[in-house]
């Protein structure tokens, strides 16, 4: 049950996952990043906001459409 207005964001990947520990660069995998300035759509969702926080520095929200 897709719906065609749900919320989503922009984020974009702004730092190194180069000396971070292995759950951060788990993290940034999972949403889907794992090269510098690589941008990537998803959907808002507590869990996805959850690993933004958890890579907040990491990582910038370009746009939330």
């Amino acid at each position: 049950m897709a719906s065609s207005k749900g919320k989503t964001l922009v984020v974009e990947q702004i730092g190194s996952p180069i000396r971070r520990s292995p759950d951060q660069r788990q993290t940034l995998i999972g949403l889907g990043l794992n090269k510098m300035h690589r941008r990537r759509t998803l959907e808002d969702t507590p869990s996805v906001r959850g690993m933004i926080a958890k890579v907040n520095h990491l990582v910038r929200v370009v746009d939330e459409a």
